[in-house]
């Protein structure tokens, strides 16, 4: 590995966090280019389990370098809750972990205007983790929001934080909603803002300099393909470029320091929040693979939607991405199933289609066209490498290959860091 991507290829939860951990180990920085901390990437290490909503995955592995591109929006309380576990655990983040000065940062305001939005909505809600990503992207692209570099220039911070605060309390105002305090909060924002500060630096000029000294560099997506802002089932999707091509508008590295990009997959699929779901099962089956899998988010303990693999989606977001390389995950969700099926088609209206309609409404409509596949009995739990799963999981997997235009090359057989091969 010289400089990978690594993407969700589904709705997100797909597995990333415990796939980067295994990447990591051949890796010396690791870069995160998108989101915020409504992401929640999970690692179990032993009987340890670990959450991170905004730092990399990396960030377990003490030889690597951890990195907030600028294509993120940080939660400065968050960061910094997130930083104090993690060195509470005996985690040393302390000069590995660099926040980058063109980031965007979320303030406690813009969660309050997150859940105004989804209460405005109704029924045709987003469902987004409330966490402020949406409203802390609009300042961005309004220009009107603070970023790292404002986290060095306490009085320039305070004058922005102010300023925008009104602006959020004149929204809240009109809706008839509770003030937000800007008196209360800043002395917390003011003391986030002087422990993070020493972090801050051009992380698109340390990222260049690890490339050009040949330092292995992974590029960590959070979210899914589904979920770009660009290419998902808008409008329900987040707000940030979740594809391959965010790796490099949100560090700073040009598409030609990219040697490859990962994909990962849940054997099955799932969705958490609103929006269409075509293979989605809502009977007795979807609520067995979500037991199973502990289908339930990491950041906001939703359950998950869940249902069929979907073979017309995965493939779409395989080209969208230029995944060569897959990471299939829970496969062992799977265990004990007498049947399986794969879509390997939509219709809607008597209309066959092979990708995914870029119509939301059109994408709600869609009749899943289904291959039926045999399951196995056995547990795949202990499997170490390719010639311990069953037959029919071998059977399974490769029929997903041929469908999506990707190989696997790292199989999950459940959560511990342990219960990963490579194929």
């Amino acid at each position: 590995m010289a400089s990978t991507v690594l993407v969700g290829l589904q709705w997100g939860d797909e597995g990333k966090g415990k796939i980067i951990d295994v990447l990591t180990e051949t890796a010396d920085v690791v870069a995160r280019f998108q989101g915020g901390n409504n992401a929640g990437h999970t690692v179990e290490i032993g009987s340890e389990k670990f959450v991170l909503h905004l730092i990399p995955s990396g960030i377990l592995r003490p030889e690597a370098d951890c990195v907030l591109g600028n294509g993120m929006v940080v939660d400065v309380l968050g960061l910094l809750e997130e930083i104090r576990g993690l060195e509470a655990r005996g985690i040393k983040v302390a000069g590995r972990l660099w926040v980058s000065d063109r980031c965007h940062l979320v303030f406690p305001y813009h969660s309050c205007l997150d859940g105004l939005s989804e209460a405005q909505l109704g029924k045709a809600k987003i469902g987004t983790t409330k966490r402020g990503i949406g409203p802390a992207y609009a300042d961005k692209i309004n220009r009107c929001g603070a970023r790292g570099s404002d986290l060095v220039q306490p009085a320039r911070l305070e004058a922005r934080f102010r300023r925008q605060a009104a602006v959020a309390n004149e929204l809240l105002k009109r809706a008839g909603q509770p003030a937000f305090d800007a008196d209360a909060e800043w002395p917390r924002i003011r003391a986030a803002a002087a422990a993070l500060a020493p972090m801050v630096t051009d992380t698109t000029l340390r990222l260049h300099a690890a490339l050009d000294a040949g330092r292995r560099v992974l590029f960590e997506g959070a979210q899914g393909t589904w979920l770009d802002v660009d290419f998902g089932t808008y409008p329900y999707v987040t707000s940030s470029n979740t594809t391959s091509g965010g790796a490099c508008t949100g560090t700073g590295v040009p598409p030609c320091a990219i040697d490859s990009v990962f994909g990962v997959v849940k054997a099955y699929t799932t969705r958490v929040g609103e929006g269409p779901f075509p293979t989605e099962l809502t009977e007795s089956t979807g609520e067995g693979l979500r037991n199973r899998g502990r289908e339930f988010g990491a950041t906001t303990g939703r359950p998950r939607r869940c249902g069929w693999f979907d073979a017309v989606a995965t493939r779409y977001a395989v080209r969208l991405n230029g995944a060569s390389k897959l990471a299939f995950t829970k496969l062992d969700v799977l265990d004990g199933m007498a049947t399986l099926k794969i879509c390997v088609g939509y219709e809607i209206a008597g209309r066959r289609y092979d990708a995914m309609p870029a119509d939301v409404e059109d994408v709600a409509l869609v009749t899943p066209v289904y291959e039926t596949h045999p399951g196995w009995q056995e547990s795949t739990t202990d499997a170490r490498r390719w010639d311990d799963l069953p037959a029919a999981a071998q059977s399974y997997l490769r029929r997903l290959e041929t469908l999506v235009g990707a190989k696997a090359a790292i199989i999950s057989v459940g959560p511990n860091r342990a219960q990963t091969f490579s194929v």
